[in-house]
């Protein structure tokens, strides 16, 4: 069994797009996914399946989820090991030691094309800074998240994909709780 991490967009915020946890991982369960334990009620959910494409699981996530729930939302799912990697390449750690209550990922549905990301890394909106990896974007936003014009809409917009953002600390919390259930649950 792979353990997989599944972050969606745009739910349990503001009022919109309401899923309980417990609803949601009924539809984990209908799916056959494994082990499936939430974090926070922002639409964080670590699950066990085969060997796959995280792709393949992004895509039945969010056919079910709209099926069950009618939301079209977004639905971005990463290995352990992936997440792993995105943690240990954060360049504003690595380099500089920011504060990591400043730290932020977005995910991207995959990785910008070239030309496109090229534009992106020439904006500059100091003081927020960002490092584009594939379909990772590193995020430094001194004044918090909500102050910054580098949100998921800007990178939807800019680079054509669909897109998700984590800050430092629930990631670091969703690599913890992945790694127990998959040390646990072989």
């Amino acid at each position: 069994m792979e353990t997989y991490i599944s972050m969606l967009r745009g739910i349990n915020v503001g009022g919109h797009n309401m899923i309980k946890m417990d609803e949601l991982k009924k539809i984990y369960a209908g799916l056959n996914f494994k082990n499936s334990q939430s974090y926070i009620q922002s639409g964080n959910v670590i699950f066990q399946y085969g060997k796959t494409d995280p792709g393949d699981l992004q895509k039945k996530l969010e056919k079910k989820i709209l099926a069950e729930f009618g939301f079209d939302i977004p639905v971005l799912v990463k290995s352990l090991g992936e997440l792993g990697k995105v943690l240990s390449a954060n360049p504003f750690l690595d380099r500089r030691k920011e504060d990591i209550n400043k730290l932020h990922v977005t995910f991207l549905s995959e990785s910008s094309a070239k030309i496109l990301a090229d534009k992106v890394k020439e904006l500059q909106f100091f003081p927020d800074e960002f490092f584009l990896a594939g379909d990772v974007v590193y995020l430094f936003c001194p004044n918090g998240y909500g102050q910054t014009k580098l949100n998921n809409n800007f990178f939807e917009n800019k680079l054509k994909v669909k897109a998700t953002t984590r800050n430092w600390k629930t990631l670091n919390e969703l690599s913890n709780i992945a790694a127990s259930i998959s040390a646990n649950k072989k």
